[in-house]
């Protein structure tokens, strides 16, 4: 594997944020596409273009973007579950990215992930408690069967389910219990860092808020620390200590987050939050709403330059031919846009 290249933005985050528990450098992840039975035509999807960011312990960062822009995958890949196809995943201070099977079995449970679906990452023939006291098992984090019963009774009743779910199976559970269990499973393992990948978004609205309020007071109870994968930026807006918003596999603008909601850089931020709905009507009669046409570009074929030129509201010439690099326009905030 190539040595990675890291840029003076990446470098200038991490001499910045201070104590790093995560620092992702130039990292790549690309699916090679066609071919198959018939021969066709091989093309390439980089579904994760030279992302590089940092994470402080005990902050959450919320990564956010449209369905396809490469969040979920980069996760994946910090997780290594995917395995990238160059770049830097520094995890505690050491790189994941060159890891040895059995490197990566000492860190796994310091790293946890939360999925979207709490029904599809729950095993149907496992009862609650089942699922909850194997990875405590595997680790040999608490030995003996009393043990860890007793250890599967105090994580449920901390994500706020009663000790009697312990024998229930999956379907018995409402979808926001599942995804209780997930959390517990995911606490089970006394990790340093969750990966949570749309953790509420197939949840009902009043569910969301319950789910949210309770990742909030595990973080603060066991020093976690979050990236928090969405779409919604109401909600990232809520939970996240920063932002990190992606196109197209590219991150695009990362900001503290109270200056990313009311002074955003990039064209793309400010059309994603002039989606966002208000609850005042008057407010929201009177706001300028940014309408993006087009589609977004096939990652097969990408357009040369700014990827965003195709649908920016502002794009110029320059846009078309020379790619922007991530650059702190603001102390701690950074923007690729050419304009800004």
């Amino acid at each position: 594997m190539s040595a990675v290249r890291e840029t003076a933005g990446a470098a200038a985050q991490r001499a910045a944020i201070g104590d790093v528990i995560l620092d992702v450098r130039d990292l790549y992840k690309e699916f090679h596409v066609g071919g198959g039975l018939f021969g066709g035509p091989q093309g390439v999807v980089r579904a994760v273009d030279g992302v590089s960011f940092v994470l402080r312990r005990g902050e959450t960062l919320g990564l956010v973007g449209e369905s396809g822009c490469g969040k979920t995958t980069t996760g994946r890949c910090i997780l290594k579950l995917e395995d990238p196809t160059r770049g830097a995943i520094v995890f505690e201070g050491r790189d994941l990215a060159r890891a040895s099977p059995a490197d990566l079995r000492a860190v796994r449970r310091r790293m946890q992930v939360i999925f979207q679906d709490p029904y599809s990452s729950l095993n149907p023939r496992m009862t609650i408690g089942q699922i909850i006291a194997e990875p405590i098992a595997v680790h040999g984090i608490v030995q003996g069967a009393a043990a860890r019963a007793a250890r599967v009774r105090d994580l449920l009743t901390r994500v706020g389910l009663l000790p009697q779910h312990a024998g229930r199976y999956p379907h018995q559970l409402s979808g926001g219990q599942r995804q209780r269990v997930g959390i517990a499973r995911a606490l089970a393992v006394e990790p340093s860092l969750i990966i949570c990948d749309e953790p509420v978004s197939a949840l009902d609205v009043s569910i969301q808020a319950q789910i949210i309020n309770l990742l909030e007071d595990l973080q603060t109870e066991f020093h976690l620390t979050y990236l928090f994968i969405a779409h919604d930026l109401a909600v990232v807006r809520h939970i996240s200590d920063r932002v990190a918003v992606m196109y197209l596999g590219k991150i695009v603008e990362l900001a503290d987050r109270q200056a990313l909601y009311e002074e955003p850089l990039h064209p793309y931020t400010r059309a994603l939050l002039s989606a966002v709905p208000i609850p005042d009507p008057e407010l929201e009669s009177q706001r300028e709403r940014t309408v993006l046409g087009g589609e977004v570009p096939s990652p097969l074929a990408p357009p040369p330059g700014c990827a965003f030129h195709p649908r920016c509201p502002i794009a110029v010439d320059r846009c078309r031919g020379t790619v922007p690099e991530l650059r702190e326009i603001k102390a701690g905030h950074w923007a690729a846009c050419l304009l800004a």
